[in-house]
C-alpha cells in the first residue's frame, strides 16, 4: 500500500507517545518509520497499552539508525519534512505532498544538526502561549491531520 504521507520518529524516548502515534496512523491509513534506538524496548507494554489493538493494523517500518533510514528514504525519492521549535515556516503554509515523510525527533533532545541538514523542509508549530514545545503525540496528529487535509 502506497501512503499518502508517512510519521518518522528519530529515536522516540517514550512508548506511550510512540504508541498512540501507532494507533493514529492505523486509523488514518499512514505508515510509520521508527529510527532506532529508541529510549525503550519497541515490544514494551506501554507501547502496547497505548496503541492498543490498533497496533496489528499500524503500517511500521523500522530503521536501524538514521543513515540506514537516509539510505532508504533517498532511494525512495521522499522529501523529509522536519517539524522543529527551531524552524520558522508555520506548518500549516507548506504545501504537502505524497509520499512526504514527516520527522519528529526525540521527547527529550530534538534531532542533531546532522539530521537538520538532511530536512527538504523545517516546519514549526507556532505556539502563542508561550510553551516550548507540545506533547509529540499531539503535534504527530496536527501534522498528519493538516497533511491529509491537503492531500484529500
Amino acid at each position: 500500500m502506497d501512503h499518502a504521507v508517512r510519521i518518522a520518529l528519530y529515536q522516540p524516548d517514550i512508548a506511550g507517545n510512540t504508541g498512540t502515534i501507532l494507533r493514529m496512523a492505523a486509523c488514518l491509513g499512514l505508515a510509520v518509520d521508527i529510527i532506532e534506538p529508541a529510549g525503550f524496548d519497541l515490544s514494551d507494554r506501554a507501547l502496547k497499552r497505548a496503541g492498543m489493538d490498533y497496533l496489528e493494523m499500524a503500517s511500521l517500518t523500522r530503521h536501524l539508525d538514521f543513515n540506514a533510514f537516509e539510505a532508504w528514504r533517498r532511494a525512495q525519492g521522499r522529501r523529509l519534512l522536519l517539524f522543529s521549535t527551531k524552524a520558522a515556516l508555520p506548518y500549516t503554509e507548506f504545501r504537502y505532498g505524497h509520499g512526504d515523510i514527516i520527522l519528529f525527533g526525540r521527547e527529550s533532545a530534538g534531532v542533531p544538526e546532522q539530521v537538520h541538514d538532511c530536512a527538504d523542509a523545517r516546519l514549526l508549530i507556532p505556539m502563542k502561549g508561550g510553551g516550548r514545545s507540545l506533547n509529540l503525540a499531539l503535534a504527530a496528529a496536527m501534522a498528519a491531520g493538516e497533511a491529509t487535509r491537503q492531500l484529500g
